[in-house]
C-alpha cells in the first residue's frame, strides 16, 4: 500500500469520525455534591450518576508554582465547544482535502495547525489519543524502512538512530540513552514544558516495568512515558510519520464522546472541588462545590468561588506566557 492510498483512507476514516463525532454531545453536569466519607457525587444530563473517590482525584494547589518555565497541567477533559470547533474544522478540511502539509515541517506545527490552541492542548491531545489506543508508538507506519544507505560524512543524528526499528525509540533503554545525550546537548526544546512528573516517570522506568504497564492497564502512565518517547525524537520525524500521528491525534480528539465524564480537580487550600474542562483558551471552571458548604454564608462561598476563578485565570495567563516564549525559543534551533 502506497502512501497515497493511506493518506485517502486517512482522510475517509477522519471524515467518517467526525461525521459520527457530531451527532454526540458530552453530557453536562446537572448536579454536583461532596459526600462526606466517599467522594464528589455527579448527576448529568443523560440521568447518569457518578461518585468520583477523592483519593483518586488529581489535587491541586492555588499557590503560584516556584518554576516560572514550567506549565501548569490539569488532566482535564475537553469543552464541548472545542470538540465542535474542531469537528467543525477538520469535517472541512477533510471533505475538501484541505490538509495542508506544509505544516508537517514539525510535529508541533503539523498538530498546532489541526487542532489550535497552546502546549497544554498539544500535549492533552497527544496524551488523549495514546490512551484511547488511537496512536501508537510502534506503529506500521513509524516503522524504519530497511536500507543501507549511509550518509557521507556520517551525521551525528544516524549515528543515534540507525539501530532504531522506528522513527520513535519502541525501548525504555534507547529512549532514555536519547534523553540523556539530547539533555547533555542542551537539546530538550521539544519537552521544555512538560510536566516534570512525566519526565520522571519516564526516567525511572525500565523496560520491564514499562512492560507490566500494559499488562496491568495503566494506560495514563503509559501514555505519559509514550508521549516523552515521540517527543525526544520529533527532530527525526519526517512527513509519513508526522502525518500518521496528526491523523490519529485528529480522529482521536475528535472521537470525545458522549460518554466522557466531567474531570474533577480538587484544590485542597479552598475545601473546593472543581469540575473543569479545556477550552481554545484555556482551563475552563465549569462547577465548585465545597466540602464545608454547610458551614459557609452565600457571601463567604461567593468569595471562595471568585478566588478560584482567579485563580484559573492566573494558570491561563502564566501557561500563555510559557507558551509564547517557548514558541520563540523552539524555532530559534
Amino acid at each position: 500500500m502506497n502512501f497515497r492510498i493511506i493518506s485517502i483512507l486517512s482522510i475517509l476514516l477522519t471524515t467518517s469520525v467526525l461525521l459520527n463525532g457530531q451527532q454526540t454531545t458530552s453530557p453536562k453536569i446537572t448536579e454536583m455534591r461532596w459526600e462526606k466519607g466517599f467522594g464528589v457525587r455527579f448527576k448529568l444530563s443523560n440521568d447518569s450518576n457518578y461518585v468520583f473517590d477523592i483519593k483518586e482525584l488529581y489535587h491541586a494547589t492555588s499557590k503560584s508554582p516556584e518554576n516560572t518555565d514550567q506549565v501548569i497541567y490539569y488532566p482535564v477533559g475537553f469543552g464541548q465547544s472545542f470538540i465542535e470547533k474542531l469537528q467543525d474544522k477538520n469535517l472541512k478540511d477533510s471533505v475538501t482535502n484541505n490538509q495542508d502539509k506544509t505544516k508537517n515541517t514539525t510535529l508541533w506545527s503539523a498538530i498546532h495547525y489541526s487542532i489550535g490552541g497552546g502546549y497544554v492542548h498539544f500535549v492533552n491531545c497527544l496524551l488523549y489519543a495514546l490512551e484511547t489506543g488511537m496512536l501508537k508508538v510502534d506503529a506500521p507506519l513509524l516503522q524504519r524502512p530497511e536500507s543501507n544507505w549511509k550518509p557521507k560524512p556520517m551525521t551525528e543524528s544516524y549515528k543515534r538512530t540507525r539501530q532504531w526499528t522506528h522513527y520513535i525509540p519502541t525501548t525504555q533503554k534507547t529512549a532514555i540513552k536519547e534523553y540523556k545525550i539530547k539533555a547533555k546537548n542542551n537539546e530538550l526544546r521539544d519537552l521544555q514544558s512538560v510536566p516534570q512528573d512525566f519526565i520522571d516517570l519516564f526516567l525511572s522506568t525500565n523496560d520491564k516495568e514499562y512492560a507490566e504497564l500494559g499488562k496491568n492497564y495503566k494506560v495514563k502512565d503509559k501514555a505519559k512515558i509514550d508521549l516523552i518517547r515521540i517527543l525526544v525524537s520529533s527532530n527525526y520525524l519526517g512527513e509519513i510519520p508526522i502525518d500518521y500521528i496528526r491523523n490519529s491525534v485528529q480522529a482521536a480528539v475528535t472521537r470525545y464522546a458522549s460518554n466522557q465524564l466531567p474531570s474533577v480537580i480538587i484544590m485542597d487550600d479552598f475545601n473546593a472541588a472543581v469540575a473543569m474542562t479545556l477550552n481554545e483558551t484555556g482551563y475552563i471552571v465549569e462547577r465548585i462545590v465545597f466540602s464545608d458548604a454547610e458551614n459557609l454564608d452565600m457571601t463567604e462561598e461567593t468569595i471562595r468561588k471568585e478566588k478560584i476563578s482567579a485563580v484559573i485565570q492566573n494558570i491561563n495567563e502564566i501557561n500563555r506566557q510559557i507558551f509564547q516564549k517557548s514558541l520563540q525559543n523552539y524555532y530559534k534551533r
